[in-house]
């Protein structure tokens, strides 16, 4: 938890009140289950809670008994390891570290192996010098124009671990998302999880994404819910906005096991969710108090010792896993699923649905050869299902083949276009079907020359990056929208670099340059910009095919806006290559490369 003392901007010279949560201390985990139904009433069920469907943010039709009971061990074991980050990295996970990058990478990994759309956000403006990034997941999942985003700060202050300020936090929210993916459940909304880097410098990270978001994406954002400090050994019940409609499903889960909760004064206006409230998103979150101390009332309702500070380990190098109160971590890990399944599951059963792709989505053959593709399924809600795979518009003298001829969503075929000695030159897009419980098709573009002749075309793939990843291999979580960073066309680019720390990302796409043309030329867009000040080269970006570099620019060639860069690949007439982006930067100040608009064009 920040210092900042403040109240809708207005900042105090004096701690206000004394709120804060609390239960009795423990490092051990206390088993519970969820309270039986008739513990939360009737009017508290899902769509009637007040502050869901009538009274607040929309909710799904999921009942109370759906949310699931998080396995509060798994949560300690988080900690376990964000504790053993910091002792190896100086006990400390302060964000310009190298704790907090080993602590981003902890999570980023399990989130991705989970099915995350995970995405790192640099701070670029803002932040402490050499602070790390945010860490933003998106379960893919549910209406994209409704989203409920749930966060809390991943950095420690300087002089200890943070594991309750603020691992608590962010171990409860990973596991909660975890929990999410292991159940799939059918969903209403979008989930946003987010770990926020250099709160503990002024809310800096936070701040930063907030103010990145276009007006557009900052409507989709209905509430934001934040967990700071969610285990303190002498802490009370505390909740951010208790009254509000934000607030409603956290409070009546809260309310269900008899804790009455209180309004989180001494948190106001100092952890991440006041980044939010201040750009108009409703907000509240979970908190069980920092330095000031418990009333005799609190102590009476709650136990613990009064006229105590609610963390007596608050901000020094004794915040570590034997910091941590079990129960009071359960209950609020348990209150966070609570309040995500009543505002983004439902109950109804998922239709099975699927996608279908081509990788690459054209090929260039002189008469008599043949072109491949990997046509690839994926599971996008229900179960996975058998699809039968089919393709039309294929001239006379073409066939297609896939092998297999069927696929388990989820995976891939191999395809292959043969053309005959005769077939007539010309461009023939291709209708590739997948047939299932319901019908996707894509398109695959054939292009057949003339014998000893070139057809002059565009050869890569998705080199704008506006359709997705694919089919682009490496380091893809680069490409996409990101705030901080603008796009030369439309609304996405890729990204490398810019961590200012030592870093690699790399990019590859395969494509055959056909043989009969006497020219090959790559065009790209790149923006250049660094913080570094001296005229020597230390970070690098480099095009390379194969293992070949063929251009080395660095940021030295920094410039405040995009520049076209062209290398000529003539030489590869005639051979399937991979062709390579790769952004390296060494151990301080930032480069970031920001590629867009390749293409690579035959004549």
């Amino acid at each position: 938890m920040f210092r900042r003392f403040a109240v809708a901007g207005v900042t105090l010279a004096t701690t206000i009140g004394a709120a804060a949560l609390a239960v009795a201390t423990t490092a051990a985990a206390t088993p519970r289950t969820h309270p039986p139904l008739s513990a939360i009433s009737t009017s508290q069920s899902a769509g009637s809670i007040p502050g869901t469907a009538a009274h607040g943010p929309a909710a799904g039709s999921a009942r109370a008994a759906d949310a699931p009971d998080v396995d509060v061990a798994k949560v300690q074991a988080h900690l376990t390891e964000l504790n053993n980050i910091a002792t190896r990295n100086g006990g400390t996970r302060k964000s310009s570290g190298q704790g907090y990058r080993d602590s981003v990478a902890y999570v980023k990994n399990k989130l991705q192996a989970a099915g995350y759309t995970v995405t790192e956000q640099p701070c670029t403006s803002g932040c402490a010098t050499g602070a790390g990034p945010n860490l933003i997941a998106e379960w893919p999942q549910g209406d994209a124009a409704k989203v409920y985003m749930f966060g809390s700060h991943l950095d420690s202050v300087g002089a200890g671990p943070g594991i309750n300020d603020n691992g608590s936090g962010s171990a409860a929210l990973l596991e909660t998302a975890l929990t999410l993916a292991e159940q799939h459940p059918a969903m209403t909304s979008r989930v946003r999880f987010a770990w926020w880097t250099d709160e503990e410098q002024g809310l800096n990270g936070s701040d930063f994404y907030v103010s990145s978001l276009a007006a557009a994406e900052r409507s989709k954002i209905k509430a934001y819910y934040n967990f700071d400090m969610i285990a303190s050994t002498n802490g009370g019940y505390f909740i951010n906005h208790v009254s509000s409609a934000a607030a409603q499903p956290m409070k009546a889960y809260w309310d269900s096991l008899g804790l009455q909760p209180e309004e989180n004064t001494e948190g106001a206006g100092r952890s991440d969710d006041y980044s939010f409230e201040r750009a108009g998103i409703p907000t509240s979150g979970y908190a069980m108090g920092a330095s000031a101390r418990k009333t005799s009332a609190q102590a009476a309702k709650w136990g613990g010792t009064a006229s105590r500070a609610y963390d007596p380990c608050y901000h020094q190098s004794c915040d570590t896993t034997g910091n941590i109160n079990a129960t009071g971590l359960n209950r609020s890990v348990d209150g966070i699923a609570y309040t995500l399944w009543n505002l983004a599951v439902t109950n109804s059963t998922p239709a099975n649905d699927f996608s279908l792709t081509a990788a690459p989505a054209t090929g260039s053959v002189d008469p008599g050869a043949s072109a491949t593709s990997t046509i690839s399924t994926a599971t996008t809600s229900g179960s996975a299902q058998t699809v039968k795979l089919s393709a039309m518009g294929a001239p006379a003298g073409v066939t297609v083949s896939f092998n297999p001829a069927s696929v388990t969503s989820g995976s891939s075929s191999a395809m292959t276009v043969a053309t005959a000695a005769g077939t007539a030159p010309g461009t023939y897009p291709l209708t590739i079907t997948g047939a299932g419980s319901v019908t996707h098709t894509t398109t695959y573009t054939l292009t057949v020359k003339g014998t000893g002749g070139c057809t002059g075309q565009q050869l890569l793939t998705n080199g704008g990056f506006e359709s997705g990843t694919t089919p682009w291999t490496g380091d893809t979580g680069a490409i996409g929208a990101h705030a901080g960073q603008p796009a030369h066309g439309g609304s996405r680019f890729a990204w490398l670099g810019g961590y200012g720390r030592s870093a690699t990302d790399s990019l590859s796409q395969s494509v055959t340059v056909p043989a009969g043309c006497g020219k090959a030329t790559l065009t790209y867009w790149l923006h250049i910009d660094t913080d570094e000040t001296d005229r020597v080269a230390y970070d690098t970006f480099k095009v390379k095919v194969g293992s070949t570099t063929l251009t080395t620019l660095s940021n030295t060639d920094a410039s405040s806006g995009y520049t076209q860069r062209t290398v000529d690949l003539s030489r590869y007439v005639g051979q399937r290559i991979t062709l390579a982006f790769t952004a390296t930067e060494d151990t301080s100040l930032q480069t970031s490369f920001v590629l867009d608009d390749a293409a690579l064009q035959t004549g």
